[in-house]
């Protein structure tokens, strides 16, 4: 095996140190060990996100599903209509909402959530047997959601740091006329 200039074998240290390129590879992996244990013909791990919170949150709208998957709401639209037709679910008009569209699963698609639950459960924990340790494993899956949960930039603008201000001096009290509290104190005799 070739070593890097960095001394490392068979890494690249620009690869081994980017978090963004390791997050990349981590979910190569565990698409990986995904499609080991639903075989062909299954539904996609992304499928599975949209049956698991179609089914937690009944009747929730597009709107809701891409805010509890993260995925786009171009791309769930275009799973949704697949998913209609497939049987796995049903769409009506909310009623709350006359512009929007509330998901619903089908009998299929209970049927097929619950036949993947357990082999989901199967992938996570052959993903986390990687990890040493379950202290490490439960610090992987919070950091996880800490990463999840953080808001994606808006635009280009919003990754530009802002520019900091010059703290304003503090005042200075005069002698005698300190406040504390918003009240005048008086200067106590040593």
């Amino acid at each position: 095996m070739a070593k890097s200039k960095s001394g490392v074998k068979g890494g690249v240290a620009a690869l081994d140190q980017s978090p963004s390129h390791l997050l990349h590879r981590a979910l190569q992996r565990a698409l990986d060990i995904y499609a080991e244990e639903f075989g062909d013909g299954a539904i996609t791990q992304r499928q599975f996100a949209v049956l698991a919170a179609a089914d937690e949150r009944e009747g929730a709208t597009q709107a809701d599903l891409v805010r509890i998957t993260g995925i786009d709401r171009s791309t769930l639209a275009d799973m949704a209509r697949r998913m209609m037709g497939k049987n796995l679910l049903e769409r009506e008009r909310s009623t709350l909402d006359g512009r929007a569209n509330a998901v619903r699963l089908t009998d299929d698609g209970r049927a097929a959530l619950a036949e993947a639950r357990p082999k989901m459960a199967a992938a996570d924990a052959r993903l986390l047997k990687l990890i040493s340790g379950g202290g490490r494993r439960a610090a992987f899956v919070t950091l996880l959601h800490d990463l999840a949960k953080g808001a994606a930039p808006a635009s280009k603008a919003a990754v530009k740091p802002a520019k900091a201000k010059a703290p304003k001096p503090a005042k200075t009290p005069k002698a005698g006329k300190g406040h504390k509290g918003g009240k005048k104190t008086k200067k106590k005799a040593a």
